[in-house]
Parts: structure tokens; sequence; C-alpha cells
């Protein structure tokens, strides 16, 4: 262990609480975390101490409540190695940070045959906006393929991405295969042929060391809520040049300088892409998960998250009707587990799960696509986080093992 796993639990009140009369096993990580106490107690002090309007006010509650609003901006800052603040734009989530990209920078910049270059791997937050930009644009969306284990087929990254392309959206980690991608090599690759890049960051930064200045990437999303924090806060990270040239996304109250009935001129970065009144408690909060995470250490949480992992497949390999999908070695992978079992839906297979209290995703996970490349309609997905340990992969082996008994897939072997 990298560091004390009780007493990390013992901080998140929820991880107490039985399911069908079972203790909890939470493996769906990768969908949302859970929360440690002080992440709620901050949200609580929120609207307890300091509820108000932020920016516009002069009384001491908006005033507070502005601190802490921008101090957290400043700690997303610090956590993922900007440059400013001032290079943070909150948004909803990591879908809505993506939305923004297409929208503000996008229509602005695509013209008709010009390329906008995906991996098969993608989460539909990172295609459908795309997708949509295409059509408006006339630009011409390309995939990059998979190979086997699930990793980017370098040879066409490099026929793929060529002159004609003006943007790369790729994920850093993916959230079906656990796939980390080379990031640095792809926007090294994708600037050389003065292509932008985006990465879908909502796997990576919560689960791995990730500094967006050494990425050199272009933009950067991820979301509060897959590491530690409240649900309804997303981040977009771009260098603030590149956003001071971008339009605005929403247009409202707070993104505006000046306004009349004839015109109306814009704040400054990065407030012009906050229009209306943000979600301040969840914002203020998130500050408590990123001192959580920091104090524990990024290196740390890889490394617990590696063995894991590691753990997790030497397991689900002894099952002869378990077939696990993505890298084979662990260290090449995020902190997720795709698989299925023979002749049994993944849908089946998480109820009755859930019937032993382990609590994973199964379905399509937002990749459809994926699951066409790997053909098949749907995997089970186990994923883990800082407070999950080994012994708990019992749970969800003799799961697996009554699954299989009731629908009479094939026994399992080793032990």
């Amino acid at each position: 262990m990298t560091f004390d796993i009780q007493k990390i639990r013992a901080d998140f009140p929820i991880l107490k609480r039985e399911v069908h009369g079972r203790p909890l096993v939470y493996f769906d990580n990768a969908a949302t975390t859970q929360k440690p106490q002080s992440v709620i107690d901050a949200l609580v002090e929120y609207y307890s101490s300091y509820n108000a309007n932020i920016h516009r006010g002069i009384h001491a509650l908006a005033e507070e409540a502005t601190l802490r609003y921008e101090a957290t901006r400043q700690s997303v800052a610090d956590f993922i190695g900007a440059p400013s603040a001032d290079c943070i734009v909150f948004t909803r989530n990591t879908t809505e940070s993506i939305n923004l990209v297409a929208h503000s920078w996008g229509r602005k910049t695509l013209e008709p045959g010009d390329e906008i270059v995906i991996s098969a791997m993608e989460h539909h937050s990172d295609i459908v906006p795309w997708q949509l930009l295409a059509e408006t644009t006339g630009a011409v969306l390309r995939v990059l393929p998979i190979d086997g284990e699930g990793g980017l087929r370098w040879d066409e990254v490099e026929s793929l991405v060529g002159e004609k392309t003006k943007l790369v959206a790729v994920t850093q980690m993916s959230n079906v295969l656990g796939t980390i991608n080379p990031i640095a090599q792809i926007v090294k690759l994708a600037h050389s042929h003065g292509a932008r890049v985006l990465v879908d960051a909502a796997q990576s930064i919560p689960h791995m060391p990730v500094d967006v200045q050494e990425l050199e990437a272009d933009f950067v999303a991820f979301s509060a809520h897959k590491m530690l924090g409240p649900t309804g806060v997303g981040v977009l990270y771009a260098p603030q040049a590149l956003l001071e040239e971008m339009d605005p996304f929403l247009a409202g109250g707070e993104m505006i300088r000046r306004v009349s009935f004839e015109d109306s001129t814009w704040n400054d970065v990065p407030w012009k892409f906050e229009a209306g009144t943000p979600n301040i408690a969840d914002v203020c909060a998130f500050s408590a998960s990123l001192d959580y995470l920091a104090d524990l250490g990024m290196e740390n949480v890889r490394a617990h998250e590696i063995e894991m992992v590691a753990a997790a497949m030497r397991r689900l390999s002894e099952i002869e009707c378990v077939t696990i999908y993505g890298p084979k070695n662990p260290e090449d992978r995020g902190g997720v587990v795709a698989f299925n079992v023979d002749d049994i839906h993944p849908h089946d297979l998480g109820t009755v799960l859930d019937q032993h209290g382990v609590a994973i995703r199964a379905g399509h996970h937002c990749a459809q696509p994926l699951m066409g490349e790997l053909d098949v309609v749907a995997t089970a997905r186990a994923s883990f986080y800082i407070y999950n340990f080994e012994e708990e992969l019992d749970a969800l082996v003799e799961g697996i093992d009554a699954a299989a008994r009731m629908f009479r897939a094939p026994a399992r072997t080793g032990a």
C-alpha cells in the first residue's frame, strides 16, 4: 500500500453503509467518486456561513464568497500546473467544456474541408460536439484507429494528422479501456502541422499527475465530481492568449463589460465565458477535494491504482469465462478494468453484483463506437480509487461466480 487505506476510508461517510445487507464495495469511480467529509463540510459551510452571489456585491458575505470562489480557481491552476488562474474557466462538466471549445473556437476557426481528428476510444462528449461542428462548418471528421490492446496505432496517427488537420481531440485516459495515450507526442505532431489539440482529461487528472504546461495542449477539459469534488463543476484550461481570441459561449450577466441597446463588450477572461450566476457552492467545495488529493500526492494515487488494477486483472484472468479489454500491462492503463462474462449480459451481471453489495458500471459507457470496435454490445466495468483495497475484489469475484452459476456460464477455474 502506498498510503493508509483504512485511514482514508474513515474520511468517507458513505463507505460505512451497507447495500442489500452487505458492505458497500464501490467500483464505479470512473462514473463519479465518493466525497470525503471535508468536501461535504465545505459545501455545508458555504450555505451556512457565507451564502451570497459573487463578484457584484460589496457586502461582507458577497466579498467572502467571491474570495473563496476565486481561490478555488487558483487552486485548480496550481493543481494542474497552469501558469495563471486566468487560464481556468469554470463550466458545469467536461462535456460543457468541450462544447465551449467547439462553439467559441471551432465555429470561428474551421472552414469547409478542414479536418477534425478524434480517436476510436473517445467518450460521446468528445465525438458528438465535433460531429455537430463538422455539419455546421463543412469540416471533415477523421477517426484514429486502435490496435488489439486498445492503444492508438501510431502509424495511422502520423498519416491522419496532416496539413488539413485543424484540431486533434483525444482522451488522455480511456474511460473504458484504461488506455493512457501519449499526449505529448500527439501534441508535438499536431503542432508541427499547425493544428490545435484538445485533451479530454476527465479520467486522467483525477488519477495521475498532470502538468498542462508540460503537455503543451491547447485545451484541457475535466470535471470535479470524478476527483472527490461535487457534481456540477467542470474545468476548461487554455492559455490566456487563446481564450482572448475566442468568442463568448453563453451571453448574459457577468460575462459583459458594457451593455447598451446597440451593442455590448465582453468581460476579461476567464469571466467572459462564465455567464450568469455560477455554481458557487460546489466550486468552493471543490477546493477541499483538491487539497485532499494534494495532501495524498498524485504520484501515490497513481501507484495505488496500478496495484489495484494489477490485482483485479490477475483475479479476473483466473476466471475462464471472463474476457478483459484494454492494455495487458497494468502500468499502461488507468484505474479501470472493462470485462465481459461469457453468455451473461453486463446489465444482468451488474444486477447480481449489486445484490452482493458491489457497485460497477454496465453498458456502453457513453462509448458506443468503441463497443463496435470491440465487437460487443456492452461491457461490465470495475473502476478504482484511493479508498479501494484488494480484499474488496473478493466480493467482485464471488458475485461473478454467483452470476455464472445463475446463468450457467462456464465454471470458474483457479482460486
